[in-house]
């Protein structure tokens, strides 16, 4: 049996009486929407409800299901300890979907569990189920810092292993979308904020699951979304099937958006195997940046692959511009795979004999010596893509009121210790926030001095 239907449903504690204490009717249309939609699951018998959580554990590579034969979970740290939920595991349905995975080269299974109790982006679900059924068994399944497309074959895996058990399977995909649509909200107000709901909500009325999967990285951090990895998996899950895909409702009167959509199985459709697709068009996105890169990024591109491939440092190639050859400056080269930092590296001030020696030096060490990550392995070098940030001369500034997130990148100094963070980064939106991110990567405390510089870049793609 395949997986007969999906509901994409938000998670904000305050939609449970006992925690709004009468603010939840501000949003009575999701209450409304989300029990019609659990009330849909119901009618539909499920035999194993599979919640993909953002609020579970969450690694960068890796993919946590939930290990053991049950789990327990209230809203403590909410105040309402006596709001709980008990749950058994399909522990069959895990051990297999765990070996899929394994076999399908996704990084996916029961390792690494921090904390067994569940989180409140599966309960809150459930507690609406709950109104209509009685809780048959769950699969409980975190997201990851992974490319969409992986995302999306976990998915696909998920539908594989219902249909190889003969279960039953509606899939719960929980997630708020943007945090930022208000000024007066708990996260403030940015303008992709309202973009990037409009987008997904639209996506979702119509099953344009594509559409959710080729969202710019950046685009999507600046918004500072919730759930949209979860669609990515609930899309796999529902690879090559016809759906009637509904959005029930959507508001976001407290700053976090809410949206409700159902997603019901009416059979097979071959136009919507929206993964091949995604790879399609991923690689010729790779191919077409790759053939427009500038001398700068070419440069970085050359030093790394010539580094990872021979073990050689790449030497300066001939017919570079004058401006590489013959000038001094700080550089930063920073890596990115499937929209996520892969490497940043660079110095503040000149230590090579020109700009192109900085650039080459540069690029080695974002690849394979940023101690946040491994060395780049030889297979990633065709998903990389690469920026280059020319620094301008640091100038000291007496207070944040100097600075513009735009225009400014910032250093801060406290004696041998110094942070840098570099101008125009996806959510990061002021000065307040480059100052503590710069701070946090030297090691100095918010209470500790500091002198301020900051710096204009020219960045190169």
């Amino acid at each position: 049996m395949p997986v007969v239907a999906a509901f994409a449903v938000p998670h904000p504690p305050i939609i449970l009486p006992e925690i709004g204490r009468g603010e939840e009717k501000k949003i009575q249309k999701t209450i409304d929407a989300y029990r019609v939609a659990m009330r849909q699951a119901a009618e539909l018998r499920p035999e194993t409800i599979v919640v993909l959580s953002p609020h579970t554990v969450l690694y960068a590579d890796y993919f946590h299901i939930s290990p053991g034969e049950e789990a327990y979970g209230d809203f403590a740290q909410f105040g309402v300890p006596q709001v709980h939920i008990q749950v058994k595991y399909d522990t069959e349905f895990v051990k297999e979907l765990s070996s899929l995975c394994g076999k399908e080269k996704i990084p996916a299974g029961t390792f690494g569990e921090k904390n067994p109790q569940l989180d409140h982006a599966t309960m809150i679900p459930l507690r609406f189920l709950s109104e209509f059924t009685a809780l048959c068994p769950i699969v409980r399944i975190g997201l990851s810092g992974l490319s969409p497309q992986m995302h999306y074959h976990l998915g696909q895996c998920i539908a594989k292993t219902a249909e190889k058990l003969n279960r039953r399977v509606v899939m719960i995909a929980s997630g708020d979308l943007s945090h930022k649509l208000k000024t007066d909200g708990p996260y403030g107000f940015a303008t992709e904020g309202p973009k990037f709901d409009g987008i997904v909500t639209d996506a979702l009325g119509k099953g344009n699951f594509l559409r959710l999967l080729e969202l710019d990285p950046d685009f999507c951090e600046s918004a500072a979304e919730c759930g949209l990895r979860s669609y990515w998996i609930m899309s796999g899950a529902l690879d090559g099937k016809a759906v009637d895909s509904r959005l029930l409702s959507y508001e976001g009167p407290f700053g976090v958006g809410y949206g409700v959509a159902s997603f019901r199985v009416t059979g097979e459709d071959k136009a919507r195997c929206f993964g091949a697709q995604l790879e399609s068009d991923h690689r010729k996105s790779l191919e077409q940046r790759k053939d427009t890169e500038d001398p700068w990024v070419r440069l970085a591109r050359l030093s790394l692959e010539t580094y990872i491939k021979t073990g050689v440092n790449a030497a300066v190639p001939d017919g570079l511009p004058n401006v590489l050859t013959d000038k001094k400056a700080g550089a930063f080269v920073t890596l990115k795979k499937d929209g996520q930092l892969r490497g940043c590296i660079g110095t503040i001030r000149p230590v090579q004999g020109s700009l192109a020696e900085e650039i080459l030096r540069n690029a080695i060490s974002a690849g394979t010596r940023d101690p946040r990550f491994s060395p780049v392995k030889p297979e990633e070098l065709p998903e990389l893509v690469y920026s280059v940030d020319v620094l301008g001369e640091p100038e000291p500034i007496k207070s944040k009121d100097e600075l513009d997130t735009k225009r400014y990148g910032v250093i801060v100094e406290n004696g041998p210790r110094c942070g840098l963070l570099l101008p125009n980064l996806a959510g990061i939106d002021t000065p307040e926030e480059q100052i503590s991110i710069a701070r946090e990567k030297a090691g100095i405390s918010p209470d500790e001095p500091v002198k301020m510089y900051r710096f204009e870049v020219v960045r190169h793609t």
